[in-house]
């Protein structure tokens, strides 16, 4: 009998968007993938440094978003930077339209994943950008946080 090969966790982040932005509400969706972009996902050849989602005709798109060609596939491969839907159900596309009327409000994806039933999905937010003297401040609180920290270790 085969033995059943547990999936690898994978998880990419967008270490940018919390720094850059001020984050308002969280939503998890799925993604609408092609062929080996699914392969691809699960060797962790992905980015988000540049991507972005937007709404248009009650669907959420995310465009910019990096996947990799499968290492292995054929000429069936998929185009690395293609827009992707994401799948969300009525009441949260609706939620995410209605707040984006709101000048300064946008969708930042914030972590790709792939859940344990082996789906793709990914974590979003609804986001304003932050101004220079808000990330100052929270520079201000890591660098206290990172002396603080130090001074507990030198103390025990």
């Amino acid at each position: 009998m085969a033995k059943k090969v547990k999936p690898q966790s994978v998880s990419i982040l967008n270490r940018k968007a919390r720094f850059e932005f001020e984050l308002l509400e969280f939503f998890t969706a799925g993604l609408q993938l092609q062929g080996t972009e699914i392969k691809s996902l699960r060797e962790g050849n992905a980015n988000l440094a540049e991507a972005y989602c937007y709404e248009k005709d009650g669907e959420v798109w995310v465009t910019g978003m990096f996947i990799a060609e499968y290492s292995y596939g054929s000429y069936l491969n998929h185009t690395p930077k293609r827009l992707r839907k994401l799948l969300l159900n009525k009441k949260e596309i609706k939620t995410i339209a209605d707040a984006l009327q709101d000048v300064g409000v946008t969708i930042v994806p914030l972590k790709l994943f792939v859940n344990p039933k082996g789906w793709a999905k990914i974590d979003i937010a609804l986001a304003r950008g932050k101004k220079l003297h808000d990330k100052r401040h929270d520079l201000k609180a890591k660098d206290d946080k990172r002396q603080m920290d130090r001074a507990m270790k030198d103390f025990n």
